[in-house]
């Protein structure tokens, strides 16, 4: 087994044993029975409960479609591998089924369609994370990767009296892949659309944790829940204009080296101007006539 395979075989190893452990040491976390109690839970029109936050589902539609033809229409993203074509693939297709397992749950909020709003969200978020390990680790890896991550990701919902494992397979992510993207060098061009990917889903966190303030906030004209909706479409928008402008990089230097540089060289420009004006000023001295 050469030095590379190795490496693997460690990460992955200890990647379980990390999971193993947390499970054993950390209480089990059961599902919260008032998570389906959302702020807004109006009939606006039609007869649709939730109106609202059902409705609000209806932008991943239209992306994840948009996406996905794209994908497969004369390689309009320039995908260079198959294992891209496949994650890429199951990524959209994953954003395009949450506008229909979202709404179906928010149509009846409980345990048992709580399962179709969450399975198309874990596949997308475990497709991301082959695609991280395609472009930015090794091709090969992240390919043989992607079936066991999207199974893993769906058997984590599974558990509704242990929310552990999905926790992990939704937030992981959520940690590693802005990491990745600053310090590992990319394969291609626009890696800081990643970034604001992230921004964006970390906005729709935050809101749907303050679904009952902001509807009070708003005077009960939207709730936070339908706003994190609005925002968590927004990610699979940023990563669609990424694939449509990016090309190969290159020379592969990760974000934050071209932050140290361009931080050296704000410092330089800085220190240049700050000397020439000091300059200026002894000449402007120097050559004033005495009285």
């Amino acid at each position: 087994m050469d030095v590379s395979r190795r490496k693997k075989w460690v990460a992955w190893v200890a990647a379980v044993t990390i999971f193993v452990v947390l499970m054993l040491v950390t209480p089990a976390i059961p599902q919260n029975e008032e998570y389906h109690d959302f702020a807004d839970q109006r009939r606006l029109f039609l007869g649709i409960p939730n109106t609202l936050n059902v409705i609000s589902n209806i932008p991943f539609f239209f992306v994840g479609v948009v996406g996905l033809v794209l994908c497969h229409y004369k390689n309009y993203f320039r995908l260079n591998s198959q294992g891209e074509l496949w994650s890429w693939t199951l990524f959209f297709a994953g954003v395009t089924a949450v506008a229909f397992g979202s709404s179906y749950y928010h149509l009846k909020p409980n345990d048992a369609t709580l399962v179709w709003d969450r399975l198309p969200m874990t596949i997308a978020f475990t497709s991301v994370m082959a695609i991280f390990i395609i472009e930015r680790v090794d091709d090969r890896a992240g390919t043989k990767s992607l079936a066991p991550l999207v199974i893993a990701g769906a058997l984590s919902i599974m558990f509704f009296d242990d929310l552990r494992p999905y926790a992990v397979i939704q937030f992981v992510p959520c940690i590693a892949i802005p990491v990745m993207a600053i310090v590992i060098p990319p394969m291609y061009t626009h890696s800081s659309y990643w970034l604001w990917a992230a921004g964006f889903y970390l906005l729709a966190k935050v809101e749907e944790a303050a679904d009952k303030p902001i509807y009070k906030w708003t005077h009960q004209i939207v709730s936070g829940h339908t706003l994190k909706h609005l925002a968590a479409a927004m990610v699979p928008v940023f990563l669609a204009l990424m694939l449509a402008k990016r090309t190969v990089e290159p020379e592969r230097v990760s974000l934050f080296q071209r932050w140290k540089v361009k931080l050296v060289a704000v410092r330089e420009t800085r220190f240049n101007k700050d000397r020439n004006t000091v300059d200026y000023n002894y000449i402007a001295v120097s050559t004033t006539p005495e009285p």
